[in-house]
């Protein structure tokens, strides 16, 4: 297992890294795990395993193995659902849940989250852009609506955003360290973005304020998951340290 050491803010640097478990089987999860078992403390289990069956399963098998889950389950639904179904997990060993930033769903995740989860409100994806929010009939540009979103999920009583690290700079000026900001769409130097639009290096994305990145393809596709992983935490110790 990684080591703890923490920065000032008391976030061990080794949990900086979230690594994204976006893979169909649980069987194929539990393989990426043990072979990341010495590089990654904190692990995103999203929609594809949570259709596949077995996610409450692989949840306690990570647990087991003292890792961090964050539950990206991105809920939406009205706001009593909502309630129900955070103060169900609640409890359950997540350190993370994503919720969307609509505030009665906000509202209802904060009511329910109990002490021990973080409930991280998406504030655009980060596969959104400008003209993208244009075309769904936005009048904002994707900077104005993250941070009108943070700052209602701050108000609201949120732990977290979802949010690209473009707009990290802006949210922890406005925000400090009120509100956490975990950064999805970070890509090594000398990898593809795909279908990311908002995207920056991992150094970058510290520098801008992330508390946290999400990264999945960079690890899982390389020839060497492990070594790709430790080459990222050295990043992240060289930005600290």
């Amino acid at each position: 297992m990684v080591s703890a050491s923490t920065d000032g803010m008391g976030i061990a640097l080794e949990d900086r890294l979230i690594f994204a478990l976006d893979v169909p089987t649980v069987a194929e999860a539990k393989a990426l795990v043990e072979k990341l078992d010495d590089s990654v403390n904190v692990f995103k289990i999203g929609l594809e395993l949570f259709c596949s069956g077995g996610y409450f399963e692989l949840s306690e098998w990570l647990l087991s193995r003292d890792k961090k889950i964050f539950a990206d389950l991105k809920l939406y639904d009205i706001p009593a659902t909502v309630g129900r179904a955070v103060a169900r997990l609640s409890g359950q060993g997540y350190t993370f849940l994503t919720v969307h930033g609509d505030n009665a769903v906000m509202e209802a995740a904060a009511a329910n989250k109990g002490p021990d989860m973080k409930i991280l409100a998406v504030t655009v994806l980060t596969s959104a852009n400008d003209a993208y929010l244009l075309e769904k009939g936005y009048q904002s540009s994707v900077e104005a609506l993250v941070l009108k979103r943070a700052a209602k999920a701050l108000e609201i009583g949120c732990d977290g955003v979802i949010s690209s690290a473009v707009e990290a700079p802006r949210l922890k000026s406005q925000f400090g360290d009120q509100l956490l900001v975990v950064t999805p769409g970070i890509r090594p130097v000398g990898t593809a973005s795909q279908d990311q639009k908002r995207v920056v290096t991992v150094e970058q994305a510290f520098k801008n304020g992330s508390d946290y990145i999400v990264i999945g393809r960079p690890v899982r596709d390389a020839v060497d998951p492990a070594q790709a992983a430790r080459e990222i935490q050295n990043q992240i110790q060289a930005v600290f340290v």
